[in-house]
């Protein structure tokens, strides 16, 4: 990763090349100590974000995510707000969620992920 990636770039990359692309891609973004806090769990270093990554892509047999505010970046955190679409064989799966991210040293360190099924 480059040092000199912007919080904006890196969080826009963390939507297309992670969320919309391939679960693996969260290696490249982030720390080998980061910590993810989801509303019902905490995942530790990459092997764990890929692994939690991936149940939600598995539930799917397609998965778009969009930017629909932000990002914004204050300090080491930036911040954004993107709505999901996950086509499963039961039918198709709305979310809306906020991303709150920090950045140490080009790479992510810490994730705060909130999100909530529409419908």
């Amino acid at each position: 990763m480059a040092e000199n990636a912007t919080p904006h770039t890196l969080f826009r990359r963390w939507i297309e090349e992670v969320w919309n692309g391939s679960p693996e891609a969260a290696r490249r973004l982030v720390t080998e100590d980061f910590v993810g806090h989801w509303p019902d769990r905490e995942v530790r270093g990459p092997d764990a974000l890929v692994a939690a990554i991936a149940e939600t892509h598995d539930l799917a047999t397609e998965a778009r995510f969009e930017l629909t505010l932000g990002p914004f970046a204050e300090g080491d955190l930036v911040a954004g707000r993107w709505a999901g679409t996950l086509r499963t064989p039961g039918g198709e799966l709305r979310f809306t969620g906020n991303d709150i991210l920090r950045v140490r040293d080009g790479r992510f360190a810490e994730y705060w992920n909130a999100a909530a099924q529409l419908d």
